[in-house]
C-alpha cells in the first residue's frame, strides 16, 4: 500500500480546519456539559426525579448513551464510505447542518417534555458527533506526523475558547433575563437558539477554505459502495494486528475515556445537585474550566510533539485521578472550583493527546476509517462511562459522591494500559504498512 501524498496545506486552510473545533463546541458546553443537562434533570424530568431519585440522572444518561450507540455502529463505515468516495466534507456538512437544527428545536422542550427533549439530545449529539470523526479524518491530510500533535492542540485549545464565548454570551443573556423576573423556563431556550446561531456562524470558514484533498478510488462498478466500504472496514479490523499498539491504545483510550465522557455530561448536574450550584455559578464554573482546558490542549499539543504521546498521556492521567479525588471530597463551593480547574486542564490535554496519537499509528490513505475506529472508542466510551454513573446513582438512591468515585477507577485503569503502548514501535508500524 503506498501512503497518500498531498499538497502542503497553507495557513488559512490550517485555521478553517482548527477553527471548526470552535465552532461546534457551544454544542457540548451548552447542553452536554451545562445549562441544558442540567435543565433537563432539574426541570424537565423534574418530577420523575421527585417520586424517583436517580431516575432523571438516569434518563439522560440513557439519551447521551444511544446517540453514542448510533455513532460507534456507523462512524466506522461512515469513514469508509467517506475516504472511498473522497466525500468527507460534504458528510461534515449534512452532520454539522443536522446539529445545529436540532439545537434549535430543543428550545421547544418544557417541563415534562420527557421524551421529545431525549430524541432531540439524541439526534443532535448523532450528528455532532459523526462531525467530530469526520473533521478528525482531516488531519492527517493537513500535517505532517511531526506537527500533529500541535495541530490538534490547537484545533482543541480553539474548541475551549469557542465554549467560552457561548457560554458568555449565555451568561449575559441569562443575567438580563433573571433581572426581569424571567425564568429558566424563559431563558434556557434562548441560550439554545444563541448555540444554534454561533455554531452556524462560526462553522462557516471551515466549509470556506477546508479542502477535500482526498481523490475518490477506484472500485469494482459491478458491487455497491456500501459493499465495498464493508469489506475494506472488515480488512481494516483484520488487519489491526499489523499494528499492535494502535489496538492497545484504542483499549486505553476506551477505558480513559469513559471517565472523560463522564465528567463531560455529568459536571453540571453533581454541581448543582450536590454542591447546589445554581445556573449562573455553573455557567461561571464551567467558562473558567474552559479558560484552563484551552491551556491544557495548547501546552500538551506543544509538550507531545516534545516528549512524545504517551509520556505526555500518563502525566495527564495522573492529574486527572488527581481532579477527581478533590472533587469526590469537595464539601464547599471553592473546593468545586478547585476540583473544576484541575479538571479543565486534564481534559484539555487527554482529548488533544488522543486525537493526534491515533493519527500517528494510522496510514495516511486509510485516515476516514482509522479516526472512524477512534470515533467508535470515543461513542463506546461515551455509552459506559455515562452510563455507570447514572446506574450507580439510580441503584444509591441519588448518591452521587458514590457515582464519582465510580468514574474514578476509569482513569486508573487507563493509566495501568497505557503502559502497554509503545508509541516508537506503533509509528514504525505505519511505516512499514506504507512500503
Amino acid at each position: 500500500m503506498n501512503c497518500a501524498v498531498f499538497p502542503k496545506a497553507s495557513s488559512r486552510e490550517l485555521w478553517a480546519w482548527a477553527f471548526y473545533d470552535f465552532a461546534n463546541s457551544g454544542y457540548t458546553t451548552v447542553v452536554q456539559t451545562t445549562i441544558f443537562s442540567a435543565y433537563f434533570v432539574g426541570v424537565v424530568a423534574g418530577s420523575l426525579q421527585a417520586a424517583n431519585p436517580g431516575l432523571s440522572t438516569l434518563l439522560w444518561s440513557l439519551a447521551i448513551g444511544t446517540a453514542n450507540f448510533v455513532v460507534m455502529m456507523s462512524g466506522p463505515l461512515l469513514g469508509a464510505i467517506a475516504d472511498h468516495h473522497a466525500c468527507k466534507k460534504l458528510f461534515l456538512f449534512v452532520s454539522s447542518i443536522g446539529c445545529i437544527l436540532a439545537t434549535a428545536l430543543l428550545a421547544l422542550v418544557g417541563p415534562g417534555d420527557v421524551y421529545l427533549g431525549m430524541i432531540l439530545v439524541v439526534v443532535s449529539a448523532i450528528m455532532f458527533a459523526t462531525g467530530e470523526n469526520l473533521i478528525a479524518a482531516f488531519l492527517p491530510e493537513l500535517a505532517s506526523e511531526e506537527s500533529r500533535g500541535r495541530l490538534s492542540g490547537y484545533g482543541w485549545g480553539l474548541g475551549y475558547f469557542g465554549g467560552l464565548l457561548t457560554l458568555a454570551l449565555c451568561l449575559a443573556y441569562i443575567t438580563w433575563a433573571k433581572q426581569q423576573g424571567l425564568t429558566e423556563t424563559h431563558f434556557v431556550p434562548v441560550s439554545l437558539i444563541i448555540t444554534a446561531s454561533i455554531f452556524a456562524l462560526t462553522a462557516t470558514p471551515t466549509f470556506i477554505f477546508l479542502k477535500e484533498r482526498a481523490f475518490p478510488l477506484a472500485w469494482d462498478r459491478s458491487q455497491s459502495s456500501l459493499k465495498v466500504s464493508l469489506k475494506r472496514l472488515q480488512n481494516t479490523f483484520t488487519e489491526m494486528s499489523r499494528f499492535k499498539d494502535l489496538m492497545w491504545f484504542l483499549i486505553t483510550l476506551g477505558i480513559y475515556q469513559s471517565g472523560v465522557s463522564t465528567v463531560i455530561v455529568l459536571a453540571a448536574i453533581y454541581a448543582r445537585e450536590v454542591m447546589g450550584f445554581e445556573t449562573q455559578a455553573l455557567i461561571m464554573l464551567i467558562m473558567v474550566v474552559n479558560v484552563t482546558a484551552a491551556f491544557g490542549a495548547l501546552i500538551c499539543g506543544h509538550l507531545q510533539d516534545k516528549m512524545g504521546s504517551v509520556p505526555s498521556l500518563a502525566m495527564t492521567l495522573v492529574i486527572w485521578i488527581g481532579a477527581v479525588i478533590l472533587a469526590i471530597n469537595a464539601t464547599q463551593s471553592s473546593d468545586m472550583w478547585i476540583a473544576g480547574n484541575v479538571i479543565g486542564l486534564a481534559m484539555g490535554a487527554s482529548q488533544s493527546i488522543g486525537r493526534a496519537l491515533v493519527s500517528k499509528f494510522s496510514p495516511v490513505d486509510r485516515a476516514g476509517e482509522f479516526l472512524g475506529l477512534w470515533g467508535l472508542v470515543n461513542r463506546l466510551s461515551a455509552i459506559v462511562g455515562p452510563l455507570s454513573y447514572g446506574l450507580v446513582n439510580y441503584l444509591t438512591q441519588g448518591n452521587h459522591r458514590l457515582s464519582l468515585l465510580s468514574t474514578l477507577v476509569f482513569f486508573i485503569l487507563g493509566l495501568l494500559t497505557l503502559t502497554q503502548v509503545n508509541e516508537a514501535r506503533g509509528k514504525a508500524a505505519v511505516l512499514l504498512a506504507g512500503n
